[in-house]
C-alpha cells in the first residue's frame, strides 16, 4: 500500500497509545503524521493532502468532537476515526452524526482499527471526488446568463416548455433555444444528467408559477 492511499492523521495525547498506533498503521504500509495535541496538528495540517484522522475523544485542550466540527466548519473536513478510553452512547451517538466513519473504545484490535481506517480513506476519496465535481459544475453554472439559471431552475422542476415560457413571460421557441444553450455550456448529454449536476451545486427546482 503506498502512500498516495491517503495519510492517516493521528492525534492523542497519550505517549504511549500515539506510538504504538503508529508503529502499527506504519506496519500496515500506511503514512502516519502522529501528534500528540490539537494544537500541534491544527499548526501542521495540510486540508489538501488526501487521507483520514484517527483523533481521541479526551484531551486536555478541548473535546475531539469540537475539533471535528471545526475542521468541518472551515472546509476542511475529513473523514474522521475516533478512539476513546472513556466512550459512552451520548458522545459515540454525536461523533456519528457528525459524520465520523467509527468510534473504537479502547482496548480495541488492530484488525477493527486499520478496517476503520480504510473506510475512512475511502470516504474521504468519494469525499474529495464529490467537492471536484462540485467546482467543476459550479465553473459552468457561471458561464450561464440570468435567463437561463432562471431556465435551469424551472427545468429542474420537471416544467415543459410552454409553462416555463408562461413563467418567464416569454414564448415556448425562445425556451428551447435556451434549454439548447443550457446543455451545451453544462456539457449535459441528457436532461437527467443536467439534473444530477444542478442537484450537486445545490440548485434548487423554481416553485409552479415563480
Amino acid at each position: 500500500m503506498s502512500a498516495a492511499a491517503g495519510t492517516v492523521f493521528l492525534v492523542d495525547d497519550d505517549p504511549g497509545v500515539l506510538r504504538a498506533l503508529t508503529r502499527l498503521l506504519r506496519a500496515s504500509g500506511r503514512d502516519v503524521r502522529a501528534f500528540a495535541s490539537q494544537q500541534e496538528f491544527l499548526g501542521q495540517h495540510d486540508p489538501a493532502a488526501p487521507g483520514c484522522l484517527v483523533l481521541d475523544v479526551a484531551m486536555p485542550e478541548r473535546n475531539g468532537l469540537d475539533l471535528q466540527q471545526d475542521l468541518a466548519d472551515s472546509g476542511a473536513g475529513r473523514a474522521v476515526v475516533f478512539i476513546t478510553g472513556q466512550g459512552d452512547v451520548a458522545t459515540g451517538v454525536r461523533a456519528m452524526k457528525a459524520g465520523a466513519v467509527d468510534f473504537l473504545i479502547k482496548p480495541f484490535s488492530d484488525k477493527q482499527l486499520l478496517a476503520a481506517v480504510q473506510t475512512a480513506i475511502d470516504r474521504d476519496a468519494l469525499m474529495r471526488r464529490t467537492r471536484a465535481q462540485r467546482r467543476e459544475v459550479e465553473r459552468k453554472l457561471a458561464t450561464l446568463t440570468l435567463r437561463e439559471r432562471q431556465v435551469i431552475e424551472h427545468v429542474v422542476a420537471g416544467q415543459l416548455n410552454k409553462h416555463i415560457a408562461a413563467d418567464l413571460g416569454t414564448v415556448e421557441k425562445t425556451i428551447k433555444v435556451h434549454r439548447g444553450r443550457i446543455m451545451q455550456k453544462m456539457g449535459a448529454a441528457s436532461l437527467v444528467e443536467l439534473i444530477r449536476m444542478a442537484d450537486l451545486a445545490g440548485i434548487r427546482p423554481a416553485p409552479p408559477g415563480d
